[in-house]
């Protein structure tokens, strides 16, 4: 009986340690990001988060490493640090740290920042995967489709000053990493570039079935976008 009792005791701890550490993720993640980018802020991150979680249930995944991958996977987003790649992993495991967390998890933590980009898929070299890279990377890419994907492309685009269509510049459906990072293209080229993929790329069974609800919602968009942009009544 007191063997039992103080495994539950240390079960009790053990989960309400897991709990507090996501609760002060959470606390960071929002003070980090209250002025960010409106299609990469808290509230991107909180989606992204959320269907995480969602996925996750139909999935052999560690949900503790899910909900701190999903959390602080742009944390330090490199488009905003002027390309660079190795801020957001390194705010990671700094906050990380000095929570005390497992330096396992920690590496899992930096490894799904770094790879959970499409751009990351764009380059040749070293990879990695997980169930639960996969996870959120299904929750990120549901985030960029659908009505909240439209909103968050023009709402970057807005940002960084892109005309929203040119018909003499046509998308670059072969980039590399580089010329992805690079790219100054339209707004309208990004649906073709990147949106309009991620549907075949998703990697859970529950991921395929949002996306392709938020799929067929852009492409009419982009019927709808053609037809006015074309003048026609």
């Amino acid at each position: 009986m007191i063997k039992t009792t103080q495994f539950a005791w240390f079960f009790y701890f053990y989960k309400m340690n897991k709990t507090q550490i996501i609760n002060n993720t959470i606390t960071f993640v929002k003070e980090t990001l209250k002025d960010a980018e409106g299609g990469h802020d808290w509230f991107h991150i909180e989606r992204v988060y959320k269907n995480a979680l969602f996925i996750a249930k139909e999935e052999n995944v560690d949900e503790f490493i899910v909900s701190l991958g999903a959390l602080l996977h742009d944390i330090a987003d490199a488009k905003f640090y002027d390309g660079d790649e190795t801020v957001g992993p390194k705010m990671a495991r700094e906050f990380l740290e000095n929570q005390q967390v497992d330096e396992a998890i920690i590496l899992h933590i930096e490894n799904i920042i770094n790879f959970i980009s499409f751009k990351a898929t764009l380059s040749p070299g070293e990879k990695f995967t997980s169930p639960e890279l996969e996870v959120i990377q299904d929750a990120d890419r549901l985030d960029a489709i659908g009505a909240i994907g439209i909103a968050r492309c023009f709402n970057y685009g807005g940002f960084k000053n892109r005309v929203l269509y040119n018909p003499e510049i046509v998308p670059n459906l072969n980039m590399t990493k580089a010329e992805y990072k690079k790219s100054t293209a339209p707004t309208i080229n990004h649906f073709y570039e990147k949106l309009l993929l991620l549907k075949d790329k998703m990697n859970t069974k529950t991921g395929r079935r949002i996306a392709a609800d938020r799929h067929l919602f852009m492409e009419q968009f982009l019927a709808q976008f053609f037809e006015e942009w074309n003048g026609a009544r």
